[in-house]
């Protein structure tokens, strides 16, 4: 067993270890928080458990990804990352620079390496058609990924001692381009709801803008979690709570994290099938949440679980009731790609902009920027972001709209009184001293928005400018 022990401001990991000599001694390992201690304690007392309690002697890249993954991973990693980071492993870490000792590794190195991969020919999606000629290239997106994960693997490694320090830190790694995603307008989506004939397809667009739902929060919502009561309703009080999500993960990686964060695992339809539909918990603490419904989604809610009711009268037996809102007619999950496909479908037979359906969630949180005048807060906790500033720097998109409002409101509060303008302008020493009261009386200019831009010391600032730049 290991222990935690608590100098200062520092927390130790404690055990006692087989040296390479046979001998039995006691290692004391320091880290900054006690989060990192625990996650220590963990790996230490896993291989206590399986017999091989030696500090690891790794040798090659190969060695102490085994480690990394056994030892950190499967304590750290949800299903899905357990998944994608074991691919990236097999398909572009370990037959390329898998057999080099850690001391041969350096930035240089590695940057070699990431070099050579953006020559090299993408391995193949179960998506992929599977007689398909045209192949495509890693991506430097594909590429800072891996970087992502040899930088946390060798970060254990100097921890554990391997490395003297972290190749990955010195190392630059291509850019990879950031595509901005479209949103529709609040006319589009609207026109698009108007015209949508999918009654799922219909809740769950409302739910994903209303409510800044991601599609898997979506589709594994359950009654339970929703307060639609006439009395909630009134009061302005109606709301979903958001603790779990639907996603098919593949099925050796729920075995090797012995179903983590798992609430149910749904029958598989067939018995070949390598992955399978489960409900689990979010990612994130902060993506449990509770977000207030309008009052026009609350009600569709309603009519929709009276609907369901029906329709499990009519069934009977053969329905199969796990209480989600969006299900099936014999009360069965809906895929994401069953969602994602009728919504392609809806864009494509009304000639709608393309989007994907989660740039729902980005209209959503745009439009929610823009009603509460900035309040990132707020939409922080409706959108269930971990920090602030993936609200602001993923999400505020700046529509033609405003622009074209601001654009119109100086025009209307400035150029169409240009003269009596640059008087006021004038008259005042200091902008920053100005007392909009002095153009009340002004003719010809909207008073209201003038008095609210001069209040502003930096718009204040800025006509005095484009006033001396017209003299």
């Amino acid at each position: 067993m290991a222990s935690i022990v608590q100098r200062g401001n520092r927390y130790n990991v404690v055990y006692l270890y087989d040296a390479e000599d046979g001998k039995r001694k006691q290692k004391w390992e320091s880290f900054k928080t006690l989060a990192e201690a625990k996650r220590r304690k963990s790996e230490v007392e896993y291989r206590q458990q399986i017999g091989s309690m030696v500090v690891p002697t790794c040798k090659t890249l190969e060695d102490l990804l085994k480690e990394y993954v056994a030892l950190y991973g499967k304590n750290t990693w949800s299903i899905s990352m357990y998944s994608s980071t074991i691919a990236l492993i097999e398909n572009y870490i370990t037959p390329f620079i898998g057999s080099m000792k850690l001391s041969d590794i350096t930035a240089r190195v590695l940057e070699k390496y990431y070099m050579q991969l953006m020559t090299t020919p993408a391995a193949r999606k179960a998506t992929d058609k599977k007689y398909a000629k045209k192949r495509d290239y890693v991506t430097a997106g594909t590429v800072k990924r891996i970087h992502n994960v040899l930088r946390s693997a060798f970060h254990q490694a100097v921890k554990w001692e391997l490395m003297e320090k972290n190749p990955a830190i010195y190392a630059t790694v291509p850019k990879p381009e950031v595509h901005k995603r479209d949103i529709w307008d609040a006319e589009t989506l609207f026109r698009a709801l108007e015209v949508c004939e999918d009654d799922r397809l219909k809740l769950s667009i409302n739910l994903a803008f209303a409510c800044s739902m991601r599609i898997g929060e979506i589709l594994g919502l359950t009654w339970d979690c929703i307060d639609i009561t006439p009395e909630s309703i009134k009061a302005g009080k109606a709301f979903v709570y958001i603790n779990k999500e639907l996603q098919r993960v593949d099925k050796s990686a729920l075995d090797a994290l012995e179903k983590k964060d798992v609430l149910r695992v749904f029958p598989d339809m067939k018995e070949n099938n390598k992955t399978v539909l489960i409900l689990k918990k979010p990612k994130t603490t902060s993506s449990i949440r509770k977000v207030f419904l309008p009052r026009t989604v609350a009600e569709m809610l309603v009519k929709w679980k009276l609907n369901q009711d029906f329709t499990k009268e009519s069934v009977g037996k053969e329905y199969i009731d796990y209480n989600l809102v969006v299900a099936n007619s014999l009360g069965t999950p809906i895929e994401h790609s069953r969602i994602t496909s009728l919504f392609k479908e809806l864009i494509e037979t009304h000639d709608l902009p393309k989007i994907v359906f989660h740039s729902l969630r980005h209209s959503s949180i745009t439009y929610k920027l823009k009603l509460n005048g900035g309040d990132i807060k707020s939409v922080q906790g409706d959108s269930g972001h971990a920090v602030a500033s993936m609200v602001t720097d993923q999400y505020s998109h700046i529509l033609d709209d405003d622009r074209k409002s601001n654009a119109a409101r100086l025009e209307e509060a400035f150029y169409s009184g240009k003269d009596l303008n640059l008087d006021v302008q004038r008259n005042t020493p200091d902008a920053e001293s100005a007392d909009p009261s002095d153009a009340s009386d002004a003719p010809g200019i909207n008073q209201e928005l003038l008095l609210k831009i001069l209040a502003n010391p930096e718009m204040a600032n800025l006509l005095t400018a484009l006033a001396k730049s017209l003299k």
